[in-house]
């Protein structure tokens, strides 16, 4: 969640994001089989700049977070519960996806096309939803078709992220006063990641 809500903002404020990361959010969409944390992302090397940032977010001194990180992931924890309390709308929302899948292995993972579609199947779900991200940023960017289809992308992204966290038997309240367990973990799971590099 953390690593997507950063790439909403540096695509948000820059009008563009590292594409290394946005594959690896991206391509967690079409793990629809995963088994394991590093099935659905390719490994725990791909999400270093999300446990980074979760870091950031916990150790802040005088408790100076990016409000507008904690932002994004709070609404998206909210929407995912919202989500799954709707059976169609989660049918509806696989469909897309899958859709977006069977054009990325003709296109490839970030084609334009691909990202619309996923955009599209955001629009047609979870903005349907309510309450609706407001996403900050440069009006440049925002405004420009294909950021904006990357920005809801990212967000679906870490819906999907947020559904994982909720099996994973996490909440909103864990996000919250669990912090020590999520920093000892995050910082393990930093630790392996520097050593596998």
């Amino acid at each position: 969640m953390f690593q997507s809500a950063a790439l909403v903002k540096d695509v948000a404020w820059r009008g563009q994001c590292d594409a290394e990361q946005l594959d690896t959010m991206v391509r967690s969409l079409f793990a629809f089989e995963a088994g394991t944390l590093e099935d659905v992302y390719g490994g725990i090397i791909h999400l270093r700049r999300g446990l980074k940032i979760l870091l950031e977010q916990i150790q802040s001194p005088n408790g100076q977070v990016d409000g507008e990180i904690s932002r994004y992931v709070i609404s998206m924890l909210y929407l995912e519960r919202k989500l799954m309390k709707q059976p169609g709308m989660v049918q509806t929302l696989r469909d897309g996806i899958e859709v977006a899948a069977h054009q990325s292995e003709s296109f490839g993972i970030l084609h334009d096309q691909v990202v619309s579609r996923l955009g599209q199947t955001y629009q047609n779900t979870i903005s349907e939803l309510g309450p609706r991200i407001i996403v900050q940023g440069e009006q440049n960017h925002l405004g420009n078709p294909h950021n904006a289809a990357r920005i809801r992308a990212l967000l679906l992204a870490g819906i999907r992220a947020a559904v994982l966290w909720r099996q994973a038997g996490g909440s909103r309240w864990k996000l919250v006063f669990g912090r020590n367990a999520m920093l000892a973990e995050a910082r393990f799971m930093l630790e392996e990641t520097s050593e596998a590099s």
